[in-house]
């Protein structure tokens, strides 16, 4: 037990001394963190509107002023004919029209009135939540105006305010975890074999098990760090709350990274350098976990192959698992399945890794 305390003393000085890793393995998660919470949104925020309206009596203004109140829109400017809005969109002074017919306040009241929301859809995702957006507010509005009016009653669960950080946090979790623990664990052990150190620790009294255990557990702990680093950002930071049981939350967590640590390891058995390490690493962890696992893109919207795929990709049960406990607030009971798919996943890698590795000793 002395010598194996050793080995993993050795590795975590190795790790402080190079301060460019200390930077990519602590930094990282606070930069990805920050820019997926705040830079990479999919909400909307000061759409800058026009109103074309003819009629401009109480009810037209108390819309308008609802729409200009909310933190979503900002009215602009009001345009007095239709051959305006077209010149005020290439100008790119706008980016939503609210167009009220002439006779809007007698028909209010008679039951026929309508109003048009006129988008630049040149981005077609953001044109649609801008509308849907625009929708709510003006449905709001007719509420108060008409008490005989029909309204859709909408209730939004888990996340009412369509927080975009609602979405990206587990998918972040589930990306440095993996990029951190697989990456760093890989390049770290075909370092030492590049350099012809590995030799050398595996003549040791040591067994290679655990001389390769020594060197994952620096990156188990550093791992936590991170997880704890993420936590403290969403919660204090981004202001998503750990709806669910903190507990099983950081458990569910730490067999995600055993599982990274394996699959890390299995990387290093497959390569001799540690450009190829990197590159394996890119192409196998990063991209299918950005892509394929929910974190952007949903996997229902997928096609079968893709979904097929994206059944083998690790961070995608993980994710889930975090939105149901984390997000959700769920009991840990609704993510057995995700928690048994990640147990058959540590088993399989670590079996297949130990064994590729007593194959490049021989």
């Amino acid at each position: 037990m002395k010598q194996f305390l050793t080995f993993v003393r050795k590795e975590f000085f190795h790790i402080f001394r190079d301060r460019r890793t200390m930077l990519l393995l602590l930094g990282m998660p606070v930069a990805q963190i920050l820019l997926f919470g705040f830079a990479i949104t999919t909400e909307v925020r000061d759409v800058r509107t026009a109103v074309l309206a003819p009629d401009n009596g109480p009810a037209v203004r108390r819309i308008v002023d609802k729409l200009d109140a909310s933190e979503y829109f900002n009215v602009v400017v009001r345009l007095s004919s239709p051959a305006e809005v077209e010149e005020a969109f290439r100008k790119g002074r706008i980016d939503m029209v609210l167009a009220v017919e002439a006779d809007f306040s007698n028909n209010l009241y008679a039951g026929g009135a309508h109003v048009q929301l006129i988008s630049d859809a040149t981005e077609p995702n953001t044109a649609t939540m801008q509308a849907a957006y625009a929708t709510g507010v003006i449905a709001e509005a007719e509420q108060a105006l008409r008490s005989s009016g029909l309204s859709p009653n909408v209730k939004l669960l888990y996340n009412p305010r369509m927080e975009s950080a609602y979405n990206f946090v587990p998918g972040v979790m589930g990306l440095v975890l993996m990029l951190v623990c697989a990456m760093m664990t890989s390049i770290s052990i075909v370092r030492e074999k590049e350099t012809g150190t590995m030799e050398v620790l595996l003549v040791s009294p040591m067994k290679p098990f655990y001389i390769i255990l020594a060197k994952a557990v620096p990156y188990f702990v550093l791992s936590c760090v991170n997880l704890a680093t993420i936590l403290l950002l969403s919660v204090y930071v981004l202001g998503v709350p750990v709806a669910g049981n903190l507990f099983w939350l950081c458990a569910v967590s730490m067999l995600f990274i055993f599982v990274a640590l394996t699959l890390g390891l299995l990387i290093s058995t497959l390569t001799r350098t540690q450009v190829a390490a990197m590159l394996v690493s890119g192409l196998v962890l990063m991209m299918p976990t950005m892509l394929l696992s929910g974190m952007i893109f949903p996997i229902e919207s997928m096609p079968p192959l893709l979904q097929g795929i994206s059944l083998a990709i690790p961070a995608r049960w993980y994710i889930s698992a975090v939105r149901k406990l984390m997000i959700m607030g769920t009991d840990v009971g609704y993510t057995f399945t995700e928690i048994a798919v990640l147990l058959g996943m540590a088993a399989l890698l670590l079996a297949v890794s130990l064994k590729k590795f007593k194959d490049r000793l021989e």
